[in-house]
């Protein structure tokens, strides 16, 4: 992707604009941002993914202003005549390829960043309610219209939320821009603006969202995952202090005790590259639901392009996918690098792979975590 580009996805700004006057800092509404868009999924679509067990989905109503959530699988819906429901459904792009593309339009944030595709259908004056996010959003009208009010209230301000609810709804919403949304029209929010979307006859809206880990989950995934890597011989080894003295403080921690609590969390890290190799596996941890289907080896003479569902990230030293880690170096890395930003690689570039980087990369395949192509030279 050309970052220096104009975009009519961003309103004629070019991606490094974007990033640099909008992103955490302020709204940008784009119309027709998406000319022609259509949604993804039909609505008979969606209610099969909500009703699956392998997609997490939930149904939000406000049937005389009584607020209720049903969390999925979602086996029946309200009728879609009737007024104020809406279903949302998460992870959209794992299940349906286009709106794996359609996620792929925003790859100009890091991928690290980039977490999924939500997608709502709203009867009739339907929605969530009044709430703010804790992270990026842009929403994407993609069948019908959805008025929506936002304002700067959120983590920033108050953040009160109402009693006796099911849903996260702001108690005191006070709305400073209203708009109505039409098909291929979008809207970015940064995190804490707060935002009601209302439906205005039946619609379907897509929301991309980001992830914004919090330092002290990461902090926990990290650190068990370098304790995992630890060295079992050390490890392994227990406290001793045979040299303890007889104590009139028995309620005191002993130095020594510290010591070796503290040498066990440092220890750690004093790996070359433990740290990195950690980060990386962690992030790009598949989720939950994500599953995929095993695949034979890979054909000679076709090339290769990333399953929809599959993370694949790298630093100075690594490649990482779906939670593993692999050192690289010189054209393997240059070239297993241009895969993971562009999703594909060519018959040639494959060619050009060593032995062991093709077998793999075969492997990936097997695994399904990579797809074969043929059509491409």
């Amino acid at each position: 992707m050309n970052i220096q580009e104009k975009l009519p996805l961003l309103g004629g700004l070019t991606p490094e604009q974007f990033m640099r006057r909008h992103w955490q800092k302020k709204p940008l509404l784009v119309r027709q941002a998406l000319p022609g868009v259509r949604s993804p999924v039909t609505r008979s679509e969606l209610a099969q993914l909500a009703a699956s067990e392998d997609v997490e989905s939930r149904l939000v109503s406000a049937f005389k202003d009584r607020w209720a959530l049903y969390p999925g699988p979602v086996a029946k819906l309200p009728p879609y005549s009737k007024a104020g429901w809406t279903l949302l459904v998460q992870g959209l792009e794992q299940h349906v390829p286009a709106a794996a593309e359609l996620l792929n339009r925003f790859r100009f944030v890091p991928e690290v960043r980039l977490d999924d595709l939500m997608i709502s259908y709203a009867s009739d004056g339907g929605g969530v309610g009044p709430h703010f996010d804790s992270y990026d959003v842009f929403l994407i009208q993609v069948q019908g219209q959805r008025r929506w009010r936002i304002g700067r209230q959120g983590v920033a301000t108050s953040g009160a939320l109402r009693e006796g609810v099911p849903v996260k709804l702001l108690a005191d919403f006070e709305p400073e821009e209203e708009f109505v949304l039409d098909a291929g029209d979008m809207l970015y929010l940064p995190p804490g603006w707060a935002h009601d979307g209302i439906a205005v006859g039946e619609c379907m809206t897509c929301s991309v969202g980001f992830r914004t880990p919090w330092r002290a989950e990461l902090a926990k995934d990290l650190l068990s995952r370098l304790m995992d890597d630890e060295d079992q011989a050390y490890a392994n080894r227990m406290y001793a202090d045979p040299k303890q003295p007889a104590t009139v403080t028995p309620g005191l921690v002993p130095d020594q005790l510290l010591e070796f609590a503290r040498d066990a969390a440092e220890r750690a890290l004093r790996e070359p590259l433990a740290l990195e190799r950690a980060l990386g596996e962690a992030l790009t941890e598949p989720k939950p639901r994500v599953w995929f289907e095993a695949g034979s080896e890979l054909p000679p003479g076709q090339g290769v392009s990333l399953d929809r569902r599959s993370r694949m990230m790298y630093d100075k030293a690594h490649i990482f996918i779906n939670g593993e880690s692999f050192r690289a170096g010189g054209r393997d890395a240059k070239l297993m690098r241009a895969f993971a930003d562009s999703k594909q690689l060519s018959v040639k570039q494959v060619g050009q792979l060593s032995e062991p980087a093709r077998e793999l990369l075969s492997q990936w395949v097997e695994d399904g975590w990579v797809q074969p192509m043929s059509d491409q030279a």
